[in-house]
């Protein structure tokens, strides 16, 4: 039973691309490793910008100072 999590800042994932993040993964897993996606399971935690950090500081502190994880 294969289960995957997934750690990712609170205002990154709207419901529709979480959705669309375990289809994704649930199709991977039973490309790759050959398994009965009904038994696939995802946990999405979704974590503050407060308790992240990135190169020692915390993503407040790094949005605050213009850093962004948007693609551009």
């Amino acid at each position: 039973m294969p289960f995957i999590k997934v750690d990712v800042l609170r205002k990154d994932l709207n419901r529709e691309k979480k959705q669309q993040l375990m289809r994704e993964l649930n199709k991977a897993v039973t490309k790759v490793l050959n398994k009965d996606p009904h038994l696939t399971h995802i946990v999405i935690n979704e974590i503050e910008d407060d308790n992240w950090g990135y190169a020692g500081e915390q993503v407040t502190v790094l949005k605050e100072q213009g850093f962004s994880n948007e693609k551009k």
